[in-house]
């Protein structure tokens, strides 16, 4: 394992020995249960109902969440390490994982009142999927054009819109949601609502027929006089731009570990099937130009980790981290687009089609471009950051 460098940092160190055992364990699981199910839960379009249990036994549904609330108390950078392995099998598992860790739980960890901790960590802990719904018809890119709207009324605000593109929409019980209490303040009046499922005039709408992770479902949300208590406004009213942008931060450098994951998945693959391929009397894996492009792909994707786990390790350090995580989540996404045509291409023709899995692999990694801050809204953040 390489040592995590920056510019003007001390190297930031390898695996612990947890870490290692952690990730270890996933890898094993990852192998033995998701192997068996991905292009089974790809065709189906949805999640095997027979997976939730066992992620939430292995203590990945609340990887940050303090032991006292019944998680498994570990670091952000462990919550980077287990997207990346389950992503290496499947990133439409690793994605439904890592929303749950480095968006809901990280956003209850840091905004979240004593109260609410108590009450809704040891059930992401244990049995509830979260979503985090801040993206709108409207408001993509431009995150804080919210047409979503709260009013108080009583001791209750009243929640009415919709939001687009939620992912584990299907799945959630508890949905972090962004509405404008005051749309003449601007972003100011946004604020982060605890919606629970089950909620008066609160419904999850169409499930979107996507490209790409297809098993992981990606839903309307339509909130039509949804009664919200006001013990449930995570973080102080008009301050759920600072929820959103903080935790956004902290969620790229988790796509950053899913794209990593999912690289190095296709790479696996199609190591093992240059030197199964035999052409003009001998393994392609044995042709120079197939070797030079597998050392690429190797070294790209190796750097691009390298970024991922620089960026988590400074966020677990309490170091500024917003450059290096923009960096990661870019890198990263646009290296595993790479690979994954580079991988189909080897494959040749039988890349081409759904009997091997390189081009499942192609078809998730479009995503990673897109959400939670497309490519070129990192490259804003990190000219930005440079610029100061």
């Amino acid at each position: 394992m390489s040592t995590v460098l920056t510019a003007s940092r001390p190297a930031l160190t390898t695996l612990s020995e947890d870490e290692q055992l952690f990730r270890d364990a996933v890898r094993g699981f990852a192998e033995s249960e998701l192997a068996e199910r991905a292009i089974r839960m790809d065709e189906a379009a949805e999640m095997d109902a027979d997976l939730l249990p066992m992620l939430f036994e292995m203590g990945l549904m609340g990887i940050e969440i303090p032991e006292e609330h019944g998680g498994a108390g570990a670091s952000f950078f462990t919550s980077i390490l287990i997207v990346e392995e389950l992503s290496r099998i499947d990133p439409a598992v690793g994605v439904l994982v890592d929303v749950q860790n480095t968006l809901v739980i990280n956003a209850f960890n840091r905004w979240g009142s004593d109260e609410q901790k108590a009450r809704f960590l040891p059930r992401l802990a244990t049995e509830a999927v979260g979503a985090y719904a801040l993206s709108e018809a409207g408001s993509g890119s431009d995150a804080f054009a919210l047409a979503c709207r709260a009013a108080l009324d009583g001791d209750d605000w009243v929640v009415e819109g919709q939001k687009l593109w939620i992912t584990n929409g299907n799945e959630a019980d508890l949905f972090i949601v962004f509405a404008n209490v005051d749309p003449e303040a601007g972003y100011k009046g946004i604020t982060a609502f605890i919606v629970e499922r089950g909620m008066d005039g609160f419904t999850v709408g169409k499930k979107e027929d996507k490209l790409g992770i297809r098993a992981s479902s990606t839903t309307e949300l339509v909130f039509d006089g949804v009664r919200v208590p006001a013990a449930n406004v995570l973080g102080d009213v008009g301050k759920g731009y600072k929820v959103a942008i903080e935790t956004l931060n902290e969620g790229r450098i988790g796509i950053g570990a899913q794209m990593v994951g999912l690289a190095q998945g296709a790479l696996d693959h199609t190591v093992r099937y240059v030197q199964e391929r035999e052409q003009f009397g001998r393994a392609i894996g044995q042709f120079q130009g197939v070797q030079f492009q597998l050392a690429e792909m190797a070294t790209k994707i190796e750097a691009a980790r390298l970024l991922v786990y620089n960026a988590a390790r400074l966020k677990d350090a309490g170091e500024p981290f917003l450059l290096q995580a923009a960096q990661a989540k870019l890198y990263a996404s646009e290296i595993a687009q790479q690979v994954a045509s580079t991988c189909i291409d080897l494959y040749g023709g039988y890349g081409f089609t759904k009997e091997y899995p390189v081009e499942k692999y192609y078809r998730d990694a479009k995503i990673g471009t897109i959400y939670e801050g497309t490519s070129n809204m990192q490259k804003q953040t990190i000219a930005k950051m440079l610029l100061r």
